[in-house]
Order: C-alpha cells, then sequence, then structure tokens
C-alpha cells in the first residue's frame, strides 16, 4: 500500500496551513494540483482579500477535482480549526448556518485544501450583516448569446450607470457572463440593493431591447442578455472575485479594467495566467472602497415605477410572497389559465 503523501506546509500570512495531499490533480486539462490552487491564492493574495476580507462565503467542494462530485457546504464542522473565523448566516428559506468568513488568505487555505472551487461570498462583511456594500450585477448569457454581445451589454450598462453618476467595476464570471460591482455606500440592505438591480434591468431592457432583458421568466427573454436582478435578493450570494471555477482549464472569476473590455477573453484568464497578469497591471478594482456609491438614483427610478403602478418583478421561488409583487407565475401558464384549459 502505498504511503501517504507528506503533507506541503505554506506560509499563508503568518500562520502555516498543511496542504494535504499536495499533488492530488484537481484541473485535468493541464493538469493543476492541489498545491497549485493553494499557491494561486497566495499569489492573488492581496487583491482578493481587498474585495473579499470579512465576507461569509458558502463552500462548493469538488473532493475529486473539478470534474467530479460536488456539493455546497454550508456549515463548518465542529471539528474545524480553532482559529477558523465563522458567523452565522441564512439561507433564502431561512435556515441558519455556521459560515466560514473570509477572513484571511489562511481561511482561503483551509477551504482549498478541502477542495473548494467554489467561494460563493455574501454581499456583506459579517461585522455588518444588515447592510449590503456590493450591488452586483450579473450579465447572463441565454441560449444563442455570444460574448461579443456580453461585453456590448455590459458596455450600455456601464453608460447608464455613468449618466447616474455611478461608477462600476468589471471582471468575468470565469465561464460565459460578466459580473459589474459597485461598492455601495453604507446604510443599505439588500432589498433597496435589489430595487436598484430591478431599475437597471428594467431601464436596459428599455433602451436596448435587441440585446439585453430583464425578462425574470426564461420564456420571455430570448437571444438576450439577462440583468439578473435577483442575484442582489437578501441572503443569495454570488462567485467571489479571483476565484479559480470548477472547469477543466481552471478559469477564474477575474476582475479587469474597462478599457480591456473589447478584448477580455475569459477562457484565457486561468490560475496560469491570471498571477503574472495581476503582476503586470496591478489591481483593476484598487479604487473601489474609496468612494463608495450613491444607488439613490436607481431606487428612486424604482420607486417611480410602483407609483406608476409598475409592480416589483418576480421574485425567486424559495422566497415567500414579497410586498409589491406581481404574481409569480410564469406568463404562459397564466394564460392558459385564463383560457380554462385542462
Amino acid at each position: 500500500m502505498a504511503a501517504e503523501p507528506e503533507p506541503l506546509e505554506l506560509d499563508a500570512g503568518g500562520r502555516t496551513v498543511a496542504i494535504s495531499n499536495p499533488d492530488k490533480v484537481m484541473f485535468p486539462e493541464h493538469g493543476e494540483t492541489k498545491a497549485d490552487l493553494a499557491r494561486y491564492y497566495l499569489a492573488v493574495a492581496e487583491p482578493l482579500m481587498a474585495t473579499a476580507r470579512g465576507r461569509p462565503a458558502l463552500l462548493q467542494r469538488f473532493p475529486n477535482g473539478a470534474t467530479g462530485q460536488s456539493f455546497f457546504q454550508k456549515r463548518i464542522p465542529q471539528s474545524a480549526p480553532g482559529w477558523l473565523t465563522t458567523t452565522t448566516v441564512s439561507t433564502p428559506n431561512g435556515t441558519t448556518s455556521r459560515a466560514l468568513v473570509l477572513a484571511d488568505v489562511a481561511h482561503v487555505l483551509w477551504a482549498a485544501n478541502m477542495g473548494c472551487l467554489g467561494f460563493h461570498v455574501w454581499p456583506y462583511r459579517a461585522a455588518r450583516p444588515d447592510e449590503a456594500d456590493e450591488l452586483r450585477l450579473d450579465l447572463d448569457p441565454s441560449p444563442g448569446v455570444t460574448f461579443p454581445m456580453v461585453r456590448e451589454a455590459a458596455t450600455e450598462v456601464r453608460a447608464l450607470l455613468g449618466e447616474l453618476g455611478i461608477a462600476a467595476y468589471p471582471k468575468t464570471t470565469g465561464n460565459r457572463g460578466l459580473h459589474l460591482y459597485v461598492r455601495v455606500e453604507p446604510g443599505r440592505d439588500s432589498f433597496a440593493v435589489r430595487q436598484a438591480a430591478v431599475a437597471v434591468a428594467r431601464e436596459m431592457e428599455r433602451r436596448r431591447p435587441d440585446l439585453i432583458t430583464g425578462a425574470w421568466w426564461k420564456e420571455e427573454r430570448g437571444a438576450r442578455v439577462f440583468v439578473d436582478f435577483n442575484q442582489n435578493a437578501p441572503h443569495k450570494t454570488v462567485f467571489g472575485a479571483w476565484c479559480v471555477r470548477a472547469r477543466p482549464g481552471a478559469q477564474v472569476s477575474a476582475p479587469f479594467a474597462w478599457d480591456e473590455i473589447d478584448a477580455i477573453e475569459p477562457d484565457e484568464l486561468t490560475m496560469r495566467t491570471v498571477p503574472e497578469r495581476l503582476a503586470r497591471l496591478g489591481d483593476p478594482w484598487a479604487g473601489m472602497d474609496d468612494a463608495p456609491q450613491s444607488i439613490e438614483p436607481l431606487v428612486e427610478r424604482y420607486r417611480a415605477d410602483l407609483a406608476r403602478g409598475v409592480p416589483d418583478a418576480p421574485w425567486p421561488p424559495v422566497y415567500p410572497k414579497m410586498p409589491d409583487e406581481a404574481p409569480r407565475v410564469a406568463p404562459s401558464r397564466a394564460r392558459g389559465a385564463r383560457g380554462g384549459g385542462g
């Protein structure tokens, strides 16, 4: 029987973290190992911590690598090291759990050692759970949408926000879409941030109905980029910046600068290429925390819609019926009910 390989001990900001089975291949396309994954996170620790420090994270674990089975770990086990920082979080249906807080890069390495290939991060810091400090605009490509269309949609959204004096910071999702982040000034909760996202989705569909949709129901989207406003609903998480996706090529959800929008290729931003890119170009989100943004112009647009009789956009099915929400039923089913079929 082969001997268990020696763990690799890494210095993570002054704390030693042991990486067990360090030669285990996690990404088959180029053979990156668990040790490579840990060293990647050390290489991007500064910008990663700038955006993630103090935030709870839902862990998506792939014990047998990116192409194996996965599961979400909502609860940190009692057997975890005593130095781990945790906090109590809620899921959309109200279930609570003890979640990992990304307090420093050692916490990231601890999770990576367990095969975590997905840090799904809350939009608040654990110390201020009632304040959502990020507006996250998820530009989700429907079937038939090309990545150049997603790029164009991002540019259009940026133009709208710019008209309102709001700065947004883009990143790849690590897959086919883009995320635009806005650092939100203190005092806003997730309900207000979601209202701002609904306003963006609606205005973008008014301006570019050929390209962008705010339709929650998939049957209404067509081959358009969907602004997924419900990614900002309370207790929702989004895949974290600088985090490695569970794809064979080890793609990263990578921040980038706006002047790169026409050239950015998500599949090229990987665990192998991002550290060198960061060393060469620096952190494109470096100024995000310097000037938190007011989302009041967007919230006002949402309220104006309500005043005109436009209901709230539909919520995901795991949420209870919300005030001002339209009937939560797909349009085709509503038409069938009105027609008295069956």
